[in-house]
């Protein structure tokens, strides 16, 4: 069995020179304890008051107050206003993960993401280190300008440190934001894969390893086929014809074999369907949410904008089926192969009243609006332009019931077994039915007679 010095993808190991020689600790051993850069911040006491300032309202995770304090107008002084760790309002809201308070200070004028704190500290390292993937992801695609290469007085990046606690979610975020995987420390000149290593987070190890195999979200453009690619040739292997040898041993497999639970394999049939059901083109990513750059999907090393800035750079319309410039030069193109929503109202049907209903309005509204112009095509869910005519006619005589079949008793096969109570049962509601039959000749019989006299 190989050992771990023989891993390539776990590597080495620690440096005999990273263990102190004294007995006492190293001066990096205490970065590893989430205290040294998350101290404990005791949640201010309400009295019942509404908070006044914007940094109570972030502390006291108040965001009614906090739009309060905003649509009242603030300071630059009061926007800054700092505690004694040098954190402001945002940094306390990414630390305590009060995702509804980062999404109100978006907005906020005088905002600067890029502050650091007395150690270096932005909110985006902050965020990174105490795992809130939800915060991290806004700040990345949101808010504008935030820099994810900005070192603390350690020379720890954002990467860095969410390598080191273990933060896997975090750790592929910012790699696929365009965070520098190479990136090394000032005190040790280790990188992040390192520090995961040295520290023993090794799922977010193997998370980074996995996300170098597949630097691209592929199923996340346009050029993505949904076709599995080993489809044609799996089942040109299995239609194929076999040889008595391999019947024989394909047999004895079988026969003998054993099936044990294991994990996806890469490009196979589970891997696909995955990668299918989270592509643009699928039905639920394409009604569901609003791809700016479907030609220019995330990718490592990519420093990708943020929507504000996309949104001031290009226009509506450019996004949707122009050409796409991002901040590393590259540019996308996108050639529309169908047509529009509002060609397809127009053209598919000359009927304007069914073409004006409710629905049909509100799913070209939703199609125009959520789903680029060269993804809108028509659907039962999401019908652009017009709503087919569906006409229901009453069937004139009623459906004929079946009659059930009896069964015929076959001789030679064993019979369900009798219980006494059915038996007894069946035989008290046979003499109901004669003493019913009974009475109603009696019945007659006297009304007979009657008619006689």
């Amino acid at each position: 069995m190989a050992s771990t010095a023989e891993d390539p993808h776990l590597g080495s190991g620690p440096d005999d020179d990273d263990t102190p020689s004294s007995g006492s600790a190293s001066d990096s051993d205490s970065i590893l304890s989430d205290d040294s850069v998350l101290p404990d911040y005791k949640q201010e006491i309400n009295n019942g008051s509404a908070a006044s300032t914007l940094y109570q309202a972030c502390a006291r995770n108040e965001p009614t107050s906090l739009r309060a304090v905003l649509q009242r107008g603030v300071t630059k002084d009061e926007v800054m206003e700092l505690d004694i760790n040098g954190w402001n309002g945002l940094m306390l809201a990414c630390c305590k993960g009060f995702l509804e308070i980062v999404h109100s200070l978006l907005n906020c004028p005088f905002i600067d993401i890029n502050h650091q704190d007395n150690e270096g500290n932005t909110a985006l390292m902050i965020a990174s280190q105490a795992g809130h993937i939800s915060t991290v992801m806004y700040l990345l695609n949101y808010f504008p300008g935030v820099d994810t290469e900005i070192k603390d007085c350690r020379g720890f990046t954002a990467l860095i440190k969410a390598a080191m606690t273990g933060r896997s979610d975090v750790v592929a975020a910012l790699v696929m934001a365009g965070a520098d995987i190479h990136a090394v420390d000032s005190t040790r000149g280790k990188c992040a894969r390192d520090w995961a290593l040295k520290t023993g987070r090794f799922e977010t190890l193997h998370r980074l390893r996995r996300l170098t195999l597949r630097p691209k979200a592929e199923q996340f453009c346009e050029s993505y086929i949904l076709q599995w690619p080993e489809l044609e040739e799996r089942v040109a292997k299995a239609t194929a014809q076999k040889s008595p040898a391999e019947k024989i041993s394909l047999r004895l497999k079988n026969t003998f074999g054993f099936n044990f639970p294991r994990d996806p394999q890469d490009n196979g049939a589970l891997d696909h369907l995955v990668r299918m059901t989270t592509s643009v083109h699928s039905p639920l990513i394409s009604t569901g949410c609003h791809p700016l750059c479907p030609t220019s999907p995330p990718a490592m090393g990519k420093r990708r904008l943020a929507v504000p800035e996309l949104l001031k750079k290009h226009a509506q319309k450019e996004l949707e089926e122009g050409s796409v410039c991002h901040s590393n030069g590259s540019v996308s193109f996108m050639i529309p192969t169908v047509h529009s929503a509002d060609t397809i109202a127009s053209t598919c049907c000359a009927d304007t009243e069914r073409r004006g209903s409710i629905l049909s309005l509100a799913s070209t509204k939703v199609a125009t609006t959520f789903i680029p112009r060269s993804m809108a095509r028509r659907n039962s869910v999401f019908p652009s332009g017009c709503i087919p005519k569906i006409s229901v006619n009453r069937p004139s005589e009623a459906t004929p019931k079946k009659e059930k079949k009896k069964k015929k008793k076959e001789r030679g096969f064993l019979e369900p077994p009798k219980w006494r109570y059915k038996e007894l049962k069946d035989e008290k509601k046979k003499e109901k039915k004669k003493a019913e039959k009974e009475k109603e000749k009696t019945k007659k019989d006297k009304e007979s007679k009657r008619v006689k006299k």
